[in-house]
């Protein structure tokens, strides 16, 4: 008797079918995707303008609730080009080296020490903060660089190759890269 009851329980199963998990699996998915397109996370498809001087049997556009057509907002939007925007913004920052450099006795140039340029002017007034605690006096200049305002953070004049690059090493054993300019 025992045997029979074994193989009858073994033989039917009590628990959700396998096309049931998929098939609300395949819902919950279908809703996500629909709430975060309505939320605007999903970007929606561009329908491609036909170029001008060319024949097309389309409509025009239907104007959108605001009076204004997708066209329109479309030439409204900003638009970004990676090639013509990252040349814009290129600065060329000359190789360092990580060992002093050995200057002849009688150079007697002025140089300049850059030790940041930032966006924000709160950022270098806080470099510049730090460069005092460690009693090193900078300055800040702002310049306009490509329509953008930029804080450069600078020590010196200093005389002579040696005692800028003594200042560079000190910056170094701080944390803090730097730039040793001549001074024209």
């Amino acid at each position: 008797m025992a045997t029979n009851r074994r193989r009858r329980s073994s033989g039917s199963r009590k628990g959700t079918p396998a096309w049931m998990w998929l098939f609300t699996g395949i819902l919950i998915g279908l809703g996500l995707a629909w709430y975060l397109f309505a939320k605007g996370y999903i970007p929606a498809t561009r329908i491609e303008q036909p170029v001008a001087g060319t024949t097309s049997s389309q409509q025009p556009e239907p104007a959108i609730a605001d009076g204004i057509s997708s066209a329109a907002a479309e030439q409204n939007k900003p638009r970004y080009d990676f090639f013509t925007v990252l040349p814009e913004m290129e600065v060329v920052v000359p190789e360092q080296r990580n060992e002093p450099k050995t200057a002849p006795e009688t150079d007697t140039g002025i140089y300049l020490l850059q030790v940041g340029s930032f966006r924000q002017a709160a950022d270098a007034e806080q470099l510049k903060a730090r460069l005092a605690l460690i009693g090193i006096v900078a300055r800040i200049q702002t310049v306009n660089v490509n329509e953008a305002t930029w804080h450069r953070v600078r020590i010196g004049p200093v005389n002579g190759i040696r005692k800028a690059d003594e200042l560079r090493n000190q910056l170094s054993d701080n944390g803090i890269d730097s730039l040793v300019m001549k001074n024209p």
